[in-house]
């Protein structure tokens, strides 16, 4: 594909599961066999499907990821819930444009680098567990800051956002990082938001109420 690249690896199965997954699905899957070789079939049914339904939450497909020069690609699967540009935050000096995706438990929940740069600062804070589509989430939740510069020099931010359910992120990126756009950095387990703060000049594509993919749906474009 011309307009398109693969930046990861592409998974050896026709249904990739994301690493941080295969402990519960294990752990499911035993569960199940254990009450299977006890003959307790109801529960052997209801523990089969939960097993089936960890797998589902956990699926890490491949994706294309646009090659167009300065274009910002959505960092998790989603609708988005906010789409403006704000007067200040704890994440971006000054004004700048939030997008902010919300995520279901039906969502695949990889996170993906939205440009590609350098990461110059990770910022965790714990914090509560509020729903994530509430607007309290971004400041109150626990939540891990990802800061990227651009070579250009443009500054951006994605801001992993725990919600209601969840309550592990996982970062796979460190400071003084290379990042690809589209590349995987991280996991949000069950139930979940991302923010995206972007300068005040870059070039919004989106709305409020659209449906993006990670890595593939491009929110706008870097002036």
């Amino acid at each position: 594909m011309d307009n398109y690249t693969l930046v990861d690896s592409q998974g050896y199965t026709a249904f990739r599961i994301a690493a941080a997954g295969y402990p519960l699905i294990f752990f499911s899957a035993f569960t199940t066999l254990v009450l299977a070789v006890l003959g307790l079939k109801g529960l052997t049914l209801a523990a089969l499907v939960i097993t089936f339904c960890i797998c589902f939450f956990f699926r890490d497909p491949d994706r294309a990821i646009p090659n167009s020069d300065g274009a910002v690609t959505a960092p998790a699967d989603g609708k988005i819930i906010v789409a403006e540009q704000v007067e200040g935050s704890p994440y971006f000096q000054g004004k700048s444009l939030k997008v902010s995706i919300f995520m279901t438990v039906f969502n695949v929940h990889v996170n993906r680098i939205s440009h590609e740069g350098k990461v110059t600062k990770i910022s965790y804070h714990p914090g509560k567990f509020f729903s994530a589509n509430l607007d309290k989430a971004s400041l109150k939740n626990e939540h891990n800051a990802v800061f990227i510069r651009t070579d250009s020099g443009k500054e951006i931010c994605i801001v992993q956002i725990a919600g209601l359910i969840a309550r592990r992120i996982i970062c796979n990126v460190q400071e003084e990082d290379r990042v690809r756009r589209g590349q995987r950095f991280g996991l949000i387990c069950f139930g979940s938001r991302l923010d995206v703060y972007l300068p005040v000049d870059c070039n919004l594509k989106v709305s409020v109420g659209e449906k993006v993919k990670a890595g593939t749906s491009i929110l706008g474009f870097l002036t």
